[in-house]
C-alpha cells in the first residue's frame, strides 16, 4: 500500500505543532517538531517513488534521492541545520549542563520552521509531478 499522503499529512501536522510550540515558547520542542516535519515530508516523497527511506537525517535522505528528484545543495545544507535538532533538543545529557530548554531560542525555532516549510514544499512539488506522470 502506498502511504505517501499519510506521511505528508503527518509532516504538515508536525509543522503545525512546531509553530504552536514556538508560540508557547517551547523552542526546543519547536525545533524537534520542525525536524520531524521535514523528515516525514521527505519520507512521503520516498513513498511516492516507491523507495525505502532509512534513517532520520533529513540531509542524508535528501542527498540519497534519485537524480530525477534530487534536491540542490542549498536545500541539503539547510536540512543539516534541522538534523542538529534531532537529539540535543530532547536530551539534557547532550549538553554540558542544563536542559535543552536552556539552549534554544525563538530565532532557532523560527529558522527551523522556515527550513521545514521549504523542504515540505519541495517534497509536495515533486510528489505532484510524480503523480501526474503515473
Amino acid at each position: 500500500m502506498k502511504r505517501t499522503h499519510d506521511w505528508l499529512r503527518q509532516a504538515k501536522k508536525d509543522l503545525q505543532h512546531a509553530k504552536i510550540s514556538m508560540e508557547n515558547r517551547d523552542y526546543e520542542w519547536s525545533c524537534f517538531a520542525a525536524q520531524q516535519a521535514a523528515e516525514k515530508g521527505v519520507k512521503a516523497l520516498y513513498q511516492a517513488l516507491r523507495a525505502e527511506a532509512i534513517g532520520h537525517s533529513v540531509s542524508m535522505l535528501l542527498k540519497r534521492l534519485p537524480k530525477t528528484v534530487k534536491a540542490n545543495e542549498e536545500l541539503i545544507d539547510k536540512a543539516k541545520l534541522l538534523d542538529r535538532h534531532y537529539i540535543p533538543s530532547r536530551y539534557p545529557n547532550f549538553h554540558p549542563e542544563g536542559a535543552p530548554l536552556n539552549y534554544y531560542t525563538k530565532e532557532d525555532a523560527g529558522e527551523a520552521i522556515e527550513i521545514a516549510e521549504e523542504i515540505i514544499k519541495f517534497c509536495e512539488d515533486k510528489i505532484r509531478t510524480i503523480e501526474r506522470e503515473s
